[in-house]
């Protein structure tokens, strides 16, 4: 801190010259920035604010009335304070500085006795150069302690504590969300540091920089890059040095920031590095196994008896809309979505103590070779698996359906399986209500035929043709048509059960059933005729599904 008027009054030199305050003692704690000597009595130009000013009052003395104006002057330049020398019969002019300070707030000082003036500036500015010269070296080594850390790649809570332990005082780093993600307590226990945390954050603004805010005056810094903020450290206690607090703050999320950065590189890299190996794995193109295991457990995977197949399809990205939703897709929630959910796998993966590749296979869908110590290990790893995605999915985030592919025993033909669970996911998802944390083949059975076979332009036409009577009456606005097929294929065709389940009234099932007939041209009792009308249904769900 740079010295005050009251700290200079008490060095020696002052302390012997007898000073005396006339006015404005409220003030004698405003900081000094430097001290000016002169006998001007208007010194506004050569001022820029901070200065103590020592001056003998000769020049007052002419005229004493002056004194006020003179004050004044001062006040309105910015001038710390006034020092004024009066030795000898100098009545008046300290009866008109009484005077005049008694009307003002601006410190003003007088002293009895005869001072060097020289000797107050050398001292007083020796004191700021000295208080100059521990900021910079305490800047300098705040810098090199958080550099440091940088350099280490410093976790988030080691971060906060070296910020708790430099200002001495607790430190909180919270989201967005006003959640606690680390904290350093610095002396107080944790009970009492964050009790009803989320609250006391709600009530305190934040700021675009470092500063005070809220009830408590929480001292605080953003923490992120530019517009993208994603957090804030907080000191909800009042420091020792709120300039050194700022100053710690700021170097802290400086580094928070940088790291996260870093990770974020590091995890793309990675992610770069998989998703290369991976392609190649799928085409092999010559590519042996001993080779392609060592160039796996270089990126993590670790060399296993078995390895299993798995595909992650974005349910939302295709599979369960209809097709009119197919123009509201965004690209780029697409990808960030799938960058989201690589850096979960790793996370879930890791959780587990297993190893996996992971990579993008295609928009909306993302592979996964998982190691396995044991066959018998895979039902409960794919479980593990699954729940973790489905604890980390909040509202509004993308579904993803499980695929799996068979068990194999090495790991290009693990790679060579991605194919298969892959298709399985993409059935998977269309699966009106999912109830299955993975599905393998066997689970989605004719579904997943014809999914294979949908984009075959006979297909197409059978699955038309079947159903064009009740298409075209949809297209005319007799809505509900498909909904009552696809019951009464699913109730096995029988008309009792579905009426049965309240979907209707007995008398309006089967006036309505009749109707279907009419528009198809087939009856319904037929089980040849019910097994065609499903096929075609099964491929117009599909169809639809898939927004084609």
């Amino acid at each position: 801190m740079l010295p005050t008027i009251r700290s200079i009054l008490e060095l020696t030199i002052l302390q012997a010259a007898a000073p005396s305050v006339l006015g404005g003692a409220a003030a004698l704690d405003s900081a000094v920035r430097w001290v000016h000597v002169s006998e001007l009595l208007d010194v506004t130009d050569l001022l820029s604010g901070g200065e103590l000013v020592l001056t003998t009052g000769l020049e007052l003395e002419k005229d004493p009335n002056l004194a006020t104006e003179y004050l004044s002057s001062l006040a309105h330049a910015g001038a710390a304070g006034l020092i004024v020398e009066l030795v000898g019969d100098r009545t008046r002019s300290l009866v008109a500085l009484r005077d005049a300070a008694a009307d003002s707030n601006f410190p003003v000082i007088v002293l009895e006795h005869r001072v060097r003036f020289v000797a107050i500036t050398e001292t007083v500015h020796r004191m700021i150069v000295a208080e100059q010269l521990e900021q910079v070296e305490r800047s300098r080594d705040i810098h090199e302690a958080f550099t440091q850390l940088s350099l280490d790649s410093a976790g988030t809570q080691e971060v906060v504590e070296q910020a708790a332990v430099m200002i001495g005082a607790p430190v909180v780093l919270e989201d967005l969300h006003h959640l606690a993600l680390a904290h350093a307590a610095q002396g107080v226990s944790t009970s009492v540091l964050l009790q009803d945390w989320e609250r006391r954050s709600r009530t305190t603004p934040s700021h675009r920089g470092s500063g005070r805010a809220g009830p408590e005056q929480w001292l605080q810094v953003p923490v992120g890059v530019r517009n993208q903020l994603w957090g804030r450290l907080v000191v909800p206690m009042p420091p020792v040095d709120v300039t050194v607090a700022s100053m710690v703050l700021e170097r802290a999320a400086q580094t928070l920031a940088i790291n996260r950065l870093a990770e974020r590189d590091q995890r793309e890299l990675s992610q770069q590095a998989q998703a290369g190996l991976f392609n190649m794995l799928r085409n092999p193109r010559g590519l042996s196994e001993a080779e392609a295991v060592a160039r796996a457990a270089s990126l993590g995977l670790k060399r296993s008896p078995f390895y299993v197949p798995v595909a992650f399809r974005a349910a939302q990205l295709g599979t369960d809309r209809p097709a009119k939703a197919k123009g509201q897709r965004d690209p780029l929630a697409a990808q960030q979505a799938e960058r989201a959910l690589l850096e979960l796998l790793a996370l879930s993966v890791k959780s587990m103590s297993g190893s996996a590749l992971t990579a993008s296979i295609q928009a909306g869908s993302v592979g996964m070779i998982l190691a396995l110590p044991a066959s018998q290990l895979e039902d409960a790893t794919l479980e593990r698996l699954a729940q973790s995605l489905a604890a980390h999915a909040g509202e509004g985030s993308t579904v993803w359906t499980l695929g799996v592919g068979r068990l194999r025993g090495t790991l290009l033909e693990a790679a060579g399986g991605i194919d298969e669970a892959a298709h399985v996911a993409e059935t998977a998802a269309t699966l009106p209500d999912p109830a299955r944390l993975f599905y393998r083949s066997t689970d989605v059975r004719l579904r997943g035929l014809l999914a294979l076979l949908r984009d075959d332009p006979r297909v197409q036409q059978f699955a038309e043709s079947e159903l064009a009577g009740i298409l075209e009456a949809e297209a005319q606005g007799r809505t509900g048509l498909l909904d009552l097929l696809d019951r009464y294929l699913e109730s096995g065709g029988n008309k009792a059960a579905l009426a049965r389940s309240g979907y209707l009234s007995r008398p309006t099932l089967y006036a309505r059933l009749a109707q279907l007939e009419g528009l198809l041209g087939a009856g319904l009792d037929d089980a040849e005729s019910r097994t065609s009308l499903h096929v075609a249904l099964l491929l117009h769900r599909l169809r639809g599904d898939s927004g084609l």
